[in-house]
């Protein structure tokens, strides 16, 4: 009678798991976004954030936006390292002013990590992680005087 049992005697190694069992197990896992901080590190170590705002600062006055302001956040919070904050006369100015920082910053390499507003709100948002963009009609930006709100922050520079 022959013994069905395996030869514990051996020395062999145990047989590899088939490729397609791995890949199956690879298969299940959730695809896991990146959360904004890493985005963030990455953005920080390909361009540095005040390079970035500066250029932002040069996109929004060759679109004619007014009052630029950019604001150095570090050490009020964490949420970003700088702000751009300007001005544009109508709608059609606000939405050429966000498109043009967007167009231009993606061509250096440079992405956006999302977009809030419509011209039609009057205030269009471009989140760059460690540069946030605020374009605000006139009205809109006396209203919510971030400026004001972020009065801690130092101004680095101020384009009339």
């Amino acid at each position: 009678m022959t013994d069905l049992a395996p030869d514990t005697t051996t020395d062999q190694a145990p047989e590899p798991v088939p490729a397609t069992s791995q890949r199956r197990r690879t298969a299940a896992r959730a695809v896991v976004e990146p959360s904004r901080a890493q985005i963030v590190a990455a953005a920080r170590a390909e361009r540095p954030p005040l390079e970035v705002a500066r250029r932002i600062v040069e996109v929004a006055e060759d679109k004619k936006a007014a009052d630029i302001v950019l604001l150095d956040l570090a050490g009020v919070t964490t949420m970003a390292d700088y702000f751009v904050i300007c001005s544009g006369g109508s709608e059609r100015q606000l939405e050429a002013i966000a498109d043009g920082v967007i167009d231009e910053l993606r061509a250096e390499g440079v992405r956006p990590i999302g977009r809030e507003g419509e011209p039609a709100s009057h205030w269009i948002l471009v989140d760059f992680g460690s540069v946030i963009v605020h374009a605000f009609t006139p009205p809109e930006r006396d209203y919510y005087e971030l400026e004001k709100h972020w009065s801690e922050a130092r101004t680095i520079l101020r384009v009339q």
